[in-house]
């Protein structure tokens, strides 16, 4: 039998000392290397210092820590790397193993320990950084504020101009337009009616009999009455006219582009059934009958005042009479027309 020949034992051969590289096991797989200030930062300062290769070091410490940190959790963020890195810088055991160069330890804990202050120089700005940008939510908290209440003042005075406008112009009992509103309606009209040679006519109303049931019943059942009067007016008219309260039991209607003097008279026999009616206030049934005048223009006045004063004429004159309505120019040989 041929035997082999005996194997010579070979001589273990020494390996190279390499510096062993700490490095803190991830609890999953390890993400892409963190991006922003911090990385850039940090690796701009070992860089600085002569150990470029160090830079992955740093980039793969805390990626979970640096991805996930939200702007206000820096100071945590930045605590816990500077405890990470304490701990490398006081750790035995990683020098344990094998005999170090004492000046490659004293580099790598020096550089380690400037490591420490520029972390301490970006925390310090960071935090910085943070108090401003609250700083910056509150005044903008309190800008939306002050805006909303500007904003709220500015509704409420415009809302308040509104009423005011429309409480000068119209009656507080009624809700029509007040004698104010009635002339400067007036004024437009004929601004509209000269030009186009349209005509406008204008009915003055006064109630008879309604002081002796104002005396005799309450200003409240008056009052009523009045509102009631109104509403009748109101829906006897187009959309086009307007009615006004001018005072008292006084009213007066605005008609315009009235087409012949028959229309005027069937619109107050109109208004006179509508406002005679029985009104049922409470237990009281009442009934006022108008006096209507009525005057035109061109033919009876080529102005505002001069209109409502020859209707008020032929108002009276009606009353008189006691024929229900009449026109200016039946009463009054000398007809106001400025």
């Amino acid at each position: 039998m041929i035997r082999p020949a005996p194997t010579r034992a070979r001589k273990a051969r020494k390996m190279p000392y390499r510096v062993p590289q700490t490095r803190m096991p991830p609890a999953q797989a390890a993400p892409e290397p963190p991006s922003g200030p911090l990385a850039t930062g940090t690796a701009r300062f070992y860089r600085s210092q002569g150990h470029a290769d160090d830079v992955a070091l740093v980039r793969t410490a805390s990626p979970d820590i640096v991805s996930d940190a939200a702007l206000g959790e820096w100071d945590v963020l930045f605590r816990s790397i500077r405890q990470r890195l304490d701990e490398t810088v006081g750790e035995p055991s990683a020098v344990a193993s094998e005999p170090w160069a004492p000046g490659t330890a004293n580099r790598i804990r020096a550089s380690l320990a400037e490591c420490v202050a520029a972390l301490d120089q970006l925390q310090a700005t960071a935090m910085l950084r943070l108090d401003r940008h609250r700083q910056l939510e509150r005044e903008v908290v309190h800008a939306q504020t002050a805006l909303a209440r500007m904003r709220a003042e500015l509704v409420g005075t415009k809302a308040g101009e509104r009423r005011a406008r429309y409480q000068a112009a119209h009656d507080n009992l009624t809700a029509l337009p007040n004698r104010v509103a009635l002339r400067e309606r007036l004024d437009q009209g004929l601004c509209w009616a000269k030009p186009r040679h349209r005509t406008l006519a204008l009915l003055y109303l006064d109630l008879d009999g309604f002081k002796p049931i104002n005396d005799a019943h309450g200003h409240e059942s008056g009052d009523e009455l009045l509102r009631i009067v109104a509403t009748r007016l109101s829906q006897s008219i187009r959309a086009e006219d307007i009615v006004s309260r001018i005072g008292g039991d006084e009213f007066a209607c605005l008609l315009t582009d009235v087409s012949c003097r028959e229309q005027l008279s069937q619109l107050a026999s109109k208004l006179i059934d509508a406002v005679a009616a029985p009104v049922r206030i409470g237990m009281l049934d009442l009934s006022v009958r108008p006096s209507i005048g009525i005057a035109t223009y061109p033919l009876n006045a080529t102005t505002a005042d001069a209109l409502l004063q020859n209707a008020d004429a032929a108002m009276y004159h009606a009353k008189r009479a006691k024929t229900g309505y009449a026109f200016y120019d039946e009463c009054s040989p000398a007809p106001v027309t400025t």
